[in-house]
């Protein structure tokens, strides 16, 4: 599996005149297309940051960031770069620029010069994708904060990128727009083969995921599977993170004596866990 992704032993500093700061320090991982990776960290741990690298929006101060083999510092790749790596912020209004929907998600692809025809049907799929066809031709002033969020991804699932890095999307929503947004992020994985990056600080949103890397400090402390990294619970909890809140239950549970098995991470598999004990 050729990698989409490569960072390599990649540093950012923000400078201002009072002060300097390392927020990313000597970072190297890479991503398989097809990938869904989740990273996490507290506030100030760096991540945002390093999402920002991945888009070229920052570029390294020291190492390098590679997006399908392109070095974001080369300014000639920029476009491409961010063509083959869509960005999803935090907040989705500061990313709809139109006044109805199907004119939002058609801005990327117009940018890109593509026809006229291509353009709608790319806008149709896009919005079909993200399951918000019946509001193609709403206001998005009108819509939720999920429903804007996915129609934010759709403006960049329509310009046809290969990866989408998703700084923080479910920060602002409510438990419902939370669950929105992740089932159409994982469905774009699973159904669609595009490479997730997912920048997050709720632990739930991670047990999904091929892999997982912690942050803290501008540093990867840890990666693996969601099994492999939830197991290393006094290090989780040391970097001021919680744990899935099943997996907080699975651990109360144990501590009560019952035999519960190791890496129960998905409400699924604490249903399947208490049966087997039952």
């Amino acid at each position: 599996m050729k990698n989409i992704i490569e960072v390599k032993k990649a540093s950012y500093k923000y400078v201002t005149e009072e002060e300097e700061f390392l927020a990313v320090d000597n970072v190297e991982f890479v991503v398989g297309r097809g990938e869904f990776v989740v990273v996490i960290g507290h506030n100030g741990s760096g991540k945002s940051t390093l999402a920002k690298m991945l888009n070229a929006i920052l570029v390294p101060c020291d190492g390098q960031v590679l997006i399908n083999g392109m070095d974001t510092k080369d300014e000639n790749n920029l476009w491409e770069i961010r063509r083959s790596a869509g960005m999803v912020f935090q907040n989705p209004d500061n990313q709809i620029v139109a006044t109805i929907v199907e004119e939002d998600v058609a801005f990327g692809p117009e940018n890109l010069g593509v026809e006229p025809e291509e353009i709608r049907r790319r806008v149709d799929r896009a919005i079909g994708v993200v399951g918000m066809s019946e509001y193609k031709r709403k206001p998005p002033h009108l819509l939720s904060g999920g429903q804007k969020q996915r129609i934010a991804i759709a403006g960049i699932l329509a310009m046809k990128p290969e990866c989408i890095i998703l700084d923080e999307p479910t920060a602002m929503l409510d438990p419902s727009g939370r669950k929105e947004v992740i089932e159409t992020i994982t469905g774009l994985n699973k159904s669609e083969g595009i490479t997730i990056i997912h920048i997050t600080h709720f632990m739930e949103e991670a047990v999904h995921a091929d892999r997982v890397i912690v942050m803290d400090d501008g540093k990867i402390i840890l990666q693996g599977t969601p099994k492999e990294v939830f197991s290393q619970s006094e290090t989780i909890l040391g970097c001021g993170l919680s744990l899935p809140q099943v997996t907080l239950l699975a651990n109360s549970l144990k501590k009560e004596g019952l035999p519960v098995r190791e890496g129960v991470l998905t409400m699924e598999e604490m249903v399947e866990e208490l049966c087997r004990l039952l």
